[in-house]
């Protein structure tokens, strides 16, 4: 019987995943996201001079690890905010709760189709790593390690975003609002605990402290091509807060 529920669960997740994912990629969500981080990314990696790698004396793919949580800021707020907000709007998402589904089944499949996004985001930036390694003095000279563990700290960022963008979706019908709210936790999130820590309050009395609340310490450390098992538990534990919070604001349709 317990096998049962858990196959009917997976099936119905997959099932909402599916009509996410054919949602951003039949109305051009995907194509135009995907596209605008590319743009974005090769602008400030091949063309402006400030940014450039080709300006740099090191075969490093540091740049993109630094402005990549910048652009996700804005980026998947864009792409989440429609999640649940849409439904809100048009009434859909009643017509979504009186089927057999429970609310974690519609939040899966939601937040999968999310990080999916951002996964087919990140896979194409790959070539930029072929390029550094081949322009590489010598050739392949290149921290194949520091470069991995910048990429999984990415996704587990991306991961994070999403989570917070569902939750801000949730909490609102208008889609502009879910955007505001969510660009703001996202920012906060990432660099404000490191702000928050520089005030004269904390400074030398537990800065390291506050710092370690907040993603871009975690995301700095994966950077260095050390996967922690104390990060990785740190993310997961960010996203099922933020889906946690999500499944709560669901649930005042019940209040």
């Amino acid at each position: 019987m317990t096998q049962q529920l858990m196959t009917n669960d997976s099936s119905n997740m997959l099932s909402i995943f599916k009509k996410e994912i054919n949602t951003f990629f039949s109305s051009l969500i995907g194509y135009v996201v995907i596209a605008i981080f590319l743009l974005l990314t090769g602008l400030l990696l091949w063309v402006f001079p400030d940014t450039s790698l080709l300006n740099q004396n090191v075969a490093s793919l540091d740049q993109l690890f630094d402005l990549a949580p910048m652009i996700f800021t804005f980026l998947i707020p864009a792409v989440t905010m429609r999640l649940f907000a849409e439904e809100n709007q048009t009434g859909t998402i009643e017509f979504l709760t009186t089927k057999p589904l429970r609310d974690w089944e519609i939040i899966g499949g939601k937040y999968l189709a999310g990080v999916a996004l951002v996964v087919a985001a990140l896979l194409p930036t790959l070539i930029y790593w072929v390029t550094m390694h081949q322009l590489g003095s010598p050739k392949g000279n290149l921290d194949n390690g520091a470069t991995m563990g910048s990429y999984i700290g990415l996704l587990l960022l991306g991961s994070v975003f999403v989570a917070i963008g569902l939750f801000a979706s949730s909490l609102t019908n208008n889609q502009i609002v879910s955007f505001l709210v969510a660009a703001f936790l996202c920012f906060f999130v990432h660099w404000g605990f490191d702000f928050v820590s520089r005030l004269p309050f904390f400074v030398g009395k537990g800065d390291d402290i506050v710092q370690m609340f907040g993603v871009a310490y975690h995301y700095s450390s994966i950077s260095r091509g050390v996967v922690v098992l104390g990060d990785v538990v740190y993310y997961v534990s960010v996203i099922g807060f933020f889906l946690l919070l999500c499944k709560t604001a669901l649930e005042r349709r019940k209040w």
